[in-house]
């Protein structure tokens, strides 16, 4: 298999090295997964126009969604990210763990969107009724699962592009979870 390199910014376009700066100032860094995408003319510039779009989820339901994804696609990469993310917003490590499982019975709304996204991944896009349904009840609305279903595209773009690469983590590697869990 091909083997990937991080491009440097002096080895991407003028248009990704602008983004670079901007990601450099605003972070304090470029990821190697972002840096990645700048092997494409326009990748990464659409991967950040997606990020960063506007939704109806606050910053910790995206976290719950984009770690219960990264879990079931087993990627090590954007699951290192994540829970660094997911700390800054407050979460616990127990918690981090528990969202990764795709559920969280610490807090009946976060244990919904985790059993959600979970079930989108491992049912391929067609999620149980259960998860649905308790999605629904747990107060959540058309337009979060409209937004959900993005975020959950979203994260399946950087999954796979770890898949793929397995450029190096540049993030605190994420603890493993027991198996009976995952």
């Amino acid at each position: 298999m091909k083997t990937f390199t991080v491009p440097t910014r002096e080895e991407v376009s003028p248009a990704n090295q602008v983004l670079f700066d901007n990601l450099k100032k605003g972070i304090g860094k470029v990821p190697n997964l972002f840096a990645t995408m700048a092997l494409s003319q326009n990748g990464l510039a659409n991967y950040l126009a997606l990020s960063s779009g506007k939704s109806s989820l606050k910053a910790k339901e995206k976290e719950v969604v984009n770690l219960a994804v990264s879990q079931a696609n087993e990627c090590d990469y954007c699951l290192a990210a994540h829970t660094a993310i997911a700390k800054l917003n407050g979460f616990t490590d127990d918690q981090i763990l528990e969202i990764r499982s795709g559920a969280a019975a610490f807090d009946s709304k976060v244990n919904a969107l985790a059993a959600l996204a979970k079930s989108f991944v491992v049912n391929r896009g067609k999620p149980s009724t259960e998860s649905i349904d308790a999605f629904y009840a747990a107060g959540y609305t058309d337009e979060n699962l409209v937004d959900t279903i993005m975020l959950i595209g979203d994260k399946m773009i950087t999954n796979y592009l770890y898949a793929v690469t397995k450029i190096p983590v540049d993030f605190p590697a994420a603890p493993a979870l027991q198996s009976a869990e995952a």
